[in-house]
């Protein structure tokens, strides 16, 4: 479900527009009638993990690049 509120709105009723986007709604902020922000929850699944790709990069990765290679990007 999407909830649209203005910025007086907004204003007012942070905690429960913040509340609302975490249990999974749709928060939109407009102004004067026309949407200028959405409110969305910040997943832990999204953030960065150091270390993710640890292993995906192999040695031949920093071997000079063949002569044709090198053609075609020039």
């Amino acid at each position: 479900m999407t909830v649209t509120v203005n910025i007086h709105q907004a204003k007012t009723q942070l905690s429960k527009l913040l509340a609302q986007a975490q249990a999974g709604e749709e928060v939109i902020i407009a102004k004067s009638g026309k949407p200028w922000a959405k409110l969305v929850p910040i997943r832990s699944d999204t953030a960065r993990r150091p270390g993710i790709a640890t292993g995906a990069v192999t040695d031949a990765f920093f071997e000079p690049l063949p002569e044709e290679e090198l053609d075609a990007w020039s």
